[in-house]
């Protein structure tokens, strides 16, 4: 059970009541993340979403998002994001054995996504600056100078999200990862 109290969606008024509505409207339900974020500090969710939006319209795909979300999800241990953002994932056309491997951290069959799920785990499992071998790599399997700067977007987003599901123990409101 979570551990902060959240007020039943239907009970936000104002900012909060018109953020929820936006949200219901883009996917059908308020997640729980998104209630208690929303209910505590409906300008950061506010920020979070306007982010998520950018970073939708940047220069990676869907498909790389989703496996920047997921790795990272994965490494910080946030069951609540892994399983969003395994379900996001297939939705975005991810393959379920592709979704595995991402969080196993083991080839996925695409030398491209298996480059990117590399240079995010040595991010964020790591510490100081990036070895220049690192950013070779990545460059090396096709991603531009805008992407490294979208991907760090990515990581960001994911991290505060991240952190929040687990000082709360948000309710995992997906289905389970398979």
């Amino acid at each position: 059970m979570s551990r902060i109290a959240t007020p039943a969606v239907e009970a936000a008024t104002g900012a909060t009541a018109e953020l929820f509505g936006q949200i219901r409207k883009a996917v059908g339900k308020v997640p729980n993340a998104y209630a208690a974020l929303g209910a505590l500090n409906p300008a950061g969710l506010q920020a979070i979403l306007a982010a998520d939006a950018a970073l939708a319209a940047s220069s990676l795909s869907k498909q790389d998002i989703e496996t920047v979300k997921l790795a990272v999800s994965q490494a910080g241990g946030c069951d609540y994001c892994v399983a969003a953002h395994s379900l996001i994932g297939k939705m975005a056309g991810l393959k379920p054995d592709a979704l595995r491997q991402i969080r196993a951290g083991g080839p996925t069959g695409e030398a491209r996504r298996d480059a990117l799920v590399h240079f995010v785990r040595q991010i964020v499992e790591g510490s100081g600056t990036l070895p220049e071998a690192e950013v070779a790599a990545i460059k090396g399997a096709g991603y531009s100078d805008q992407q490294l700067a979208d991907i760090s977007l990515a990581i960001a987003l994911i991290t505060y999200t991240n952190v929040f599901n687990r000082i709360n123990d948000t309710d995992v409101d997906f289905p389970a990862v398979d």
